[in-house]
């Protein structure tokens, strides 16, 4: 019996290190994330999503739009074969302020893991509706120039999510990226 109870703690301890659990913050004010910004770092669970210019998730975020319902217009820049198009995705406010749904490329969420509002923005999307569960997250900044700090926050942010593949802009590199 010692032995089973012993086994059983260790399979649940063990069973819930593999779980990787995204801390969203606990409080957002919508308002103040509103306005231009830039990716400036990528990374994801999935080399697909990001390993080509135009895959899934290689998008550039240029802005953010709250809307009067409490949702977030997300526009955004996505390389396509003849080009850049733009694209709204609309994320739908939930419960918790720094989560957001969102009905592109199946059943998705946003969560915001950390912002100062003035400099910096990070966040993840899941696919929960994905057989294989896949996570991709940004670093996003209000300018071009991003201090160490900022992506040290970022790396930090990532750490313990099952990331396979992270992508860093250089300023001229997203010039050079759908950005018009």
């Amino acid at each position: 019996m010692m032995c089973f109870l012993l086994a059983l703690g260790l399979a649940l301890m063990c069973g819930t290190q593999a779980v990787n659990v995204i801390q969203a913050m606990e409080e957002l004010d919508i308002q103040k994330v509103a306005g231009t910004w830039h990716s400036v770092a990528m990374a994801a669970s999935d080399i697909s999503l990001l390993d080509t210019e135009s895959a899934p998730l290689r998008v550039n975020v240029e802005e953010l739009r709250p809307t009067p319902q409490g949702d977030l217009e997300i526009i955004l820049q996505k390389r396509e074969k003849d080009g850049c198009a733009k694209e709204k995705i609309i994320a739908e406010k939930t419960e918790i302020p720094a989560v957001f749904k969102i009905n592109s490329l199946g059943e998705n969420k946003i969560f915001v893991l950390d912002t100062d509002y003035e400099n910096y923005l990070l966040f993840c999307m899941e696919n929960a509706a994905d057989p294989e569960h896949s996570l991709a997250c940004q670093c996003l900044a209000r300018t071009l120039q991003v201090g160490d700090e900022v992506m040290e926050k970022f790396n930090r942010a990532i750490k313990p999510l099952p990331m396979h593949i992270r992508l860093s802009f250089k300023p001229a590199q997203l010039e050079a990226q759908c950005r018009v």
